[in-house]
């Protein structure tokens, strides 16, 4: 749909122009600048955007819009935490985006203040928008097994899910000696750091020594963010510096950091840093390997189980008290897809049978971004076969599908009525759209 050029026009450029109502619902109106508004938004977010998209936008207003009015004639209530929490999360995305508050108050041409008033506002809107949805959505009828029997008697076989093959996993772990390599990186960190303050440039160190491969290319510069995005020990350390002082050594999940501010405003700054990561030597490695050959040695002999050799010898809190049993962290499952496996595990239980015991190799844990090394061996417990999903094998699984399918159409049936019971209209200008739902199309002013 080819709408007018000043549908392109950014949000500042509304103070130039007349605004115009492109759609009314109920009480409440919707405007070009507040699709204008919306598309800005999701440029700055990253997301692109085309004049398909204002289509979109209009049309998911406007069923918010209904949303809207049926909760507060159910007297629905603001969460305000969460409306907080979320108006702090875009306004961070947006300054780190944008380069700060002087780029953020640029680009949409309104102050600060203003815009954090106008988002408070829609965010507001949106927790009674999503209270109504859940309202709706918990309000269909208890499911028993008898719906989940019915959907799999209408279903195609074809469109009934495939449960991937997932398996059932328990390790122990030893770690390298954490202490020896952190204060080896410590030494070349503070190296680096007496050599900047003889007068060499932190960027060039930066580039040749930083294992940050974002922001080594660039001279460890990380550019204007807020300080939310960094980890807490980080981002203290940086905004307690004056720029120009190197810090001291900053531990993070991520390894450890020396700091060089290179500009701060209000809770924001732009710094530099190098990173280095402990390193573990030959020696380590050979060290756990033989640990852990001879614990699979005992266990293939049957002089000691598994789970007791994991509760007395693995290095792991998460998983020794289990007996060695590995849990997603995410979900807590005991049962993993490959996808939610580290590659490093896949490849030692792939070609194992249920009850054997990978050799030692390294992996990695959970902690920091990218995890810290740690060496193992892996029992395969069980193994679930890759299949469509059945009634007895897969009730849990089956019954959140007729779930939600029940949930998506007690939404859509509420949005169908209501578009029919209340007073709409859109202009002629979104005529040519396609809207996903066709009661929209009797709801046009006539041209």
């Amino acid at each position: 749909m080819l709408l007018p050029l000043c549908l392109g026009a950014s949000a500042q450029k509304y103070n130039k122009i007349i605004d115009k109502s492109v759609a009314v619902v109920g009480n409440e109106l919707i405007t070009i600048s507040d699709i204008e508004a919306e598309v800005q938004m999701m440029r700055a977010q990253g997301s692109g955007s085309d004049r398909n998209a204002r289509c979109e936008i209009l049309e998911g207003m406007m069923q918010s819009k209904l949303l809207l009015m049926q909760a507060r004639l159910d007297s629905l209530e603001i969460s305000h935490d969460m409306v907080e929490a979320e108006l702090s999360n875009r306004i961070d995305n947006v300054r780190t985006a944008l380069g700060g508050d002087d780029g953020v108050e640029e680009y949409f041409g309104k102050p600060l203040y203003k815009l954090r008033q106008d988002w408070r506002n829609q965010l507001e809107d949106q927790s009674l928008t999503q209270q109504e949805q859940m309202e709706i959505a918990n309000n269909i009828p208890e499911l028993t097994p008898y719906d989940v029997k019915k959907f799999l008697d209408t279903a195609d076989v074809a469109d009934l899910p495939v449960i991937p093959i997932k398996y059932k996993l328990s390790q122990i772990c030893v770690y390298p000696d954490r202490e020896a390599a952190a204060l080896a990186v410590k030494e070349k960190l503070l190296n680096l750091r007496e050599r900047i303050l003889n007068g060499e440039k932190f960027a060039t160190l930066a580039r040749l020594y930083s294992e940050d491969p974002g922001s080594a290319r660039k001279g460890g510069e990380l550019g204007m963010a807020s300080r939310s995005i960094f980890w807490p020990a980080f981002a203290d350390a940086a905004m307690s510096l004056k720029p120009g002082i190197i810090s001291q050594i900053v531990e993070t999940p991520d390894g450890f950091h020396i700091i060089e501010v290179l500009e701060k405003k209000g809770d924001m700054f732009n710094a530099r840093h190098i990173l280095m990561k402990p390193e573990y030597t030959v020696a380590d490695r050979e060290k756990a390997f033989s640990k852990l050959d001879s614990l699979k040695t005992l266990i293939d002999s049957a002089e000691v189980t598994f789970d007791v050799a994991a509760f007395f010898y693995s290095q792991d809190p998460a998983s020794r008290t289990n007996g060695g049993q590995m849990a997603d962290p995410a979900t807590g499952s005991a049962y993993f897809e490959i996808d939610q496996l580290k590659p490093q595990d896949y490849t030692a239980i792939k070609e194992l049978e249920e009850g054997q015991i990978s050799a030692p190799f390294e992996s990695l844990d959970n902690e920091g971004r990218d995890g810290n090394l740690v060496y193992k061996i892996v029992k395969l417990d069980k193994i679930v076969p890759s299949h469509t999903a059945t009634f007895e094998n897969d009730y849990t699984t089956l019954l959140q599908i007729v779930k939600n399918a029940k949930q998506m159409e007690a939404i859509d049936k509420f949005i169908d009525d209501k578009i029919e019971s209340t007073y709409i209209t859109i202009d002629p200008l979104f005529k040519d759209c396609e809207f996903s739902r066709a009661g929209w199309a009797k709801k046009f002013k006539e041209e």
